[in-house]
């Protein structure tokens, strides 16, 4: 047998396997990474986070992704050579945690590598009807595995499209396994820069599981607030959003999309809430000399209504009281004080963050990737049945380091 098919029968036997999950959203923030012990596998999956850290991307990498990133047109040789160089990026920055938290490349199991998104195109949205869904991340993981020296899973969307769903969103999977609670409906939202959430019925039932993206949640707000001001990546704490006041009529423009209209469940990024979505708004409204401040706050106002009208839409579905439902929110919308403000003035829910589940908010979407790696080598029995845009599969492909 193959050495290393032999090293990843060997991890699969363990009673606890150390994981390092990476995560690099559509924000383009950095790349979160969680190291994680994972132990069992299913619904007996247990999972503690052992060290986690955000490395930011320098305007430089941005800037280079940006070129690729959510384009139709691009250079081709640039996309190439950008899979490698975000692969290397990557591995050196998972070489620099180890060494600051005085862990060898041989004490970890697996590493978990979400890649970076630049493209998401579900069929809908494409509109070609010969061609399936489409996602594309890059960040190649041979090169994560031979420069860290562990073995690397990636590339876990692709399976997710060839069984039939979108390749989004994936934290339905994770969600399940570990924050099913009986006796408690609860909704997982997340809120990086595209919104979404999983309904976790109170009965446990995988058949009952609902995921769905919502649309924009930071997306919006965080391009036009660097667009207004270079310097900043972020509107910090709604500072200049709560100076502003939300244009009805923009708003109602800008929820008329059709995005908003179509069925549940549904995925999206950044092909189509990007700058040119809200400037087309802005010329039908003539509006094109609005304040930046009730700009974004009415950018603001877009992502919590979408949101909590997704939810509602699972609610009024299970005839259950919205009070009996807990929303655990995490991302980086949770530490924005204006849209988690009006969230909970939309929703009669009872909100938490994940934090009180014992799962850092940030670190959260690492920690899930990390569990379905894990169920790639010692799980994948769970069983979603026919639960629309949730395929029962393994996902991600296998990089050995030598």
């Amino acid at each position: 047998m193959n050495k290393n098919i032999t090293a990843l029968y060997n991890i699969a036997q363990k009673e606890t396997r150390k994981i390092l999950g990476l995560m690099s959203g559509t924000s383009l923030d950095g790349l979160d990474i969680a190291l994680c012990a994972v132990s069992g596998s299913g619904e007996n999956t247990n999972v503690k986070i052992l060290e986690f850290e955000t490395i930011s991307y320098s305007e430089d990498i941005k800037n280079e992704i940006r070129k690729v990133f959510a384009q139709r047109t691009i250079d081709f040789q640039h996309l190439a050579l950008l899979n490698e160089w975000i692969g290397i990026l990557h591995s050196g920055m998972i070489n620099d945690c180890l060494s600051k938290w005085n862990i060898s490349s041989s004490e970890v199991d697996l590493i978990a590598s979400h890649g970076q998104t630049v493209l998401h195109a579900p069929k809908f949205l494409h509109q070609q009807e010969k061609f399936p869904n489409a996602t594309l991340q890059i960040g190649d993981g041979d090169h994560i595995a031979v420069k860290t020296g562990i073995i690397t899973i990636s590339d876990f969307r692709q399976k997710h499209v060839a069984a039939g769903g979108e390749g989004a969103p994936l934290a339905v999977y994770g969600d399940y396994l570990l924050f099913g609670k009986k006796g408690e409906n609860r909704i997982m939202l997340n809120m990086g820069g595209i919104g979404n959430y999983t309904y976790l019925p109170a009965s446990l039932n995988a058949e009952e599981v609902f995921v769905t993206d919502t649309g924009t949640a930071n997306t919006l707000i965080d391009i036009f607030t660097k667009y207004y001001f270079p310097e900043k990546s972020y509107d910090k704490d709604a500072e200049i959003a709560r100076q502003g006041l939300v244009n009805q009529e923009l708003l109602n423009e800008l929820k008329s999309d059709d995005f908003f209209q179509k069925s549940f469940p549904k995925s999206i990024g950044q092909e189509l809430f990007n700058f040119d979505f809200v400037q087309s708004a802005l010329v039908k409204c003539g509006l094109e000399n609005i304040s930046a401040s009730d700009l974004l706050a009415t950018l603001t106002r877009l992502s919590a209504e979408t949101i909590a009208e997704a939810i509602y839409f699972t609610i009024k579905n299970t005839s259950i009281p919205a009070e009996d439902f807990h929303i655990y929110m995490s991302g980086g919308g949770t530490n924005n004080p204006l849209l988690v403000k009006w969230l909970t003035e939309l929703l009669p829910c009872q909100f938490h963050t994940s934090d009180d589940l014992g799962i850092l908010s940030d670190a959260k979407e690492a920690v899930l990737f990390a569990l379905l790696a894990n169920e790639t080598v010692s799980g994948g029995d769970y069983n979603f049945g026919n639960s629309k845009g949730i395929p029962s599969v393994t996902m991600g492909k296998i990089s050995f380091p030598d």
